[in-house]
């Protein structure tokens, strides 16, 4: 049997939706709204902190992708890492290039590629960025044992993974 969702319900199981119109919730329920509102947090006071040296979460999600990214990279492999769209790209470099921090250079082998790399005032820009960073993570993750933070890694990159697939629907 299945929801108006498409979603496969267990006979004499109520819905999800059921269960949350009714107020109330399963582990797996609760595990997406917190990983939401984890992640939609975090930015939000990362963005408050950033904001007096003129930076933001989204800018330096962009610098760390070139960064991190081999030499030269393609702006649609940044993108593509990014998980964000070529236009949305394109308009983060361009305030990054105006603000020198960014080099789109010409790809010598296709001239409609642009390829990247941060400039040293980009990469200084990062590192100012990070030290901002590294001490909300600290005092984030404080207390919180090796170990644990492994298994919450693992099960985001699996996660992940499933939703870069596309959560392909499954035969049964």
């Amino acid at each position: 049997m299945t929801t108006g969702g498409g979603a496969k319900q267990v006979k004499g199981v109520k819905s999800s939706f059921t269960l949350y119109r009714e107020g109330r919730s399963t582990p797996e329920i609760r595990m997406t709204v917190h990983m939401v509102l984890t992640a939609r947090r975090w930015r939000s006071l990362l963005d408050e902190r950033l904001r007096p040296i003129e930076q933001s979460s989204a800018r330096m999600e962009a610098m760390s992708a070139i960064l991190n990214s081999p030499p030269l990279s393609p702006q649609v492999e940044i993108a593509r890492r990014l998980r964000i769209e070529g236009p949305t790209l394109t308009r983060m470099l361009d305030t990054l290039e105006k603000d020198g921090l960014v080099e789109r250079l010409p790809d010598p082998k296709d001239r409609r590629t642009n390829q990247l790399r941060l400039t040293g005032s980009g990469e200084a820009e990062l590192a100012r960025i990070f030290a901002i960073s590294d001490a909300m993570r600290g005092r984030l993750l404080e207390g919180f044992s090796e170990e644990q933070i492994l298994q919450v890694n693992e099960v985001l990159e699996v996660l992940l993974a499933r939703l870069d697939a596309g959560l392909p629907d499954t035969e049964e």
